[in-house]
């Protein structure tokens, strides 16, 4: 199975009184979305399945990317790393899963696969980590397949 996950871009402050839910991306964020889409819209095959958190800020994230997706309320701000993982069905499902969210959920899912341990790992803003695991039963199976940074597409 392929996990994708994908943390979403720069986002504004929150404004007095607004719902972190709410924040949206700033300028910068925007630029930051459009360049890793067009990364994965060349690496991800037609059969890919998207799964995104409701805020604002990770749905205005997977926008550029041009594909449909589904809303999913268990990997919003603050989710357990096992829960994501269950809603992705890893590492059974057949297709490969892309998965817009947070920190530290999206650090907690990649040190959890790699090391075994939900650990506090670093995912900076618009970053993608795809993990591949080739016999859903053999963890030994599993490696990271790529990391990529906005500022490192080439255009």
């Amino acid at each position: 199975m392929d996990l994708i996950l994908w943390r979403h871009a720069e986002a504004a402050d929150p404004e007095p009184g607004q719902a972190d839910m709410q924040r949206a991306l700033t300028s910068k964020g925007q630029k930051q979305a459009r360049r890793m889409a067009e990364w994965l819209t060349s690496q991800l095959p037609d059969s890919c399945k998207v799964l995104v958190s409701p805020a604002v800020r990770t749905l205005q994230t997977v926008e550029p990317l041009g594909r449909k997706f589904r809303v999913q309320p268990e990997i919003g701000p603050g989710a357990d790393p096992h829960e994501l993982l269950r809603v992705a069905n890893w590492p059974n499902a057949r297709d490969p899963v892309l998965i817009v969210g947070h920190q530290p959920t999206l650090g907690q899912v990649a040190a959890l696969l790699l090391s075994g341990e939900p650990q506090y790992w670093e995912m900076k803003k618009a970053c993608a980590w795809w993990f591949v695991q080739r016999e859903p039963n053999d963890p030994a199976s599993l490696y990271l397949k790529a990391a990529m940074a906005p500022d490192l597409i080439v255009k």
